[in-house]
């Protein structure tokens, strides 16, 4: 069987790669604060299994008790790959770095940074002694090779995912576990998060009216598209090159 962890499928990236999953024959679990009926009555349609554990991911305590419940759930089950996806992400706080708030912050990096960090950490240590291959895929964004102005916190945090994942795929090489982990970025999206990047005040977010007009001249993503381009990547594992940072532009 294979299984895939997928986070932030409330909405979405998330939501459309956890539906093409399925569609492969993936059965997933879904993080995210609030569920999504859509994907539980997909897998239904499909005879799949989608389970949803309702996590905070700026909470550490959360993050590790999702992983003890996950855990369980998988050595009751003949597992043959476990895919990570980790996909939520924050963009708040867009502002002048001097007017960033340390407690704004670390719940940033906590989402961003470090939850996918314990999740990936914690399944490499567990795979020591398991048998199944694990396939972990880390969304970025091109804001951690290129500095936007008001997003210090956001490209940073990208940025240091970026290079985690060049690490541990330079690690995992090393020591033939057979695991794949890379990074993909999926350009710009017609999502929620472009809707409230759109609302920000000009000071704090110089660049607001380039994002405007990425909206106005139809230059926005379909998540379905993206989301089936990354899951493409995913299922082919042995095609996947260690730490590799994939970008959708190379694909469509």
């Amino acid at each position: 069987m294979r299984f895939a962890l997928v986070t932030g499928v409330s909405r979405g990236l998330g939501e459309s790669v956890a539906h093409y999953l399925l569609e492969s024959d993936v059965h997933v679990i879904g993080v995210s604060r609030h569920d999504n009926i859509k994907l539980a009555k997909k897998a239904k349609e499909l005879k799949m299994n989608y389970v949803h554990l309702p996590t905070d991911l700026t909470d550490v305590n959360e993050v590790e008790k999702m992983i003890k419940e996950i855990v369980q759930m998988l050595n009751e089950s003949e597992i043959e790959t476990f895919y990570i996806v980790n996909n939520a992400g924050m963009l708040e706080p867009m502002n002048q770095a001097k007017e960033i708030d340390a407690h704004e912050l670390l719940k940033h990096y906590q989402i961003n940074t470090l939850s996918p960090m314990i999740i990936i950490n914690t399944f490499l240590k567990i795979n020591e002694k398991k048998d199944y291959q694990l396939v972990i895929a880390n969304v970025t964004s091109g804001a951690a090779q290129k500095s936007i102005y008001g997003w210090s916190a956001y490209g940073s945090s990208k940025a240091s995912l970026d290079a985690y994942t060049k690490t541990v795929g330079k690690e995992q090489d090393h020591l033939k576990t057979g695991n794949k982990i890379f990074a993909f970025s999926p350009g710009v999206m017609d999502t929620d998060m472009q809707k409230h990047i759109r609302k920000q005040d000009k000071e704090a977010f110089i660049e607001v009216e380039n994002f405007k007009n990425y909206k106005k001249s139809n230059l926005l993503k379909d998540t379905e598209i993206v989301a089936g381009v990354l899951v493409d990547i995913l299922i082919n594992a042995t095609e996947i090159r260690n730490g590799e940072i994939y970008n959708i532009t190379d694909y469509i």
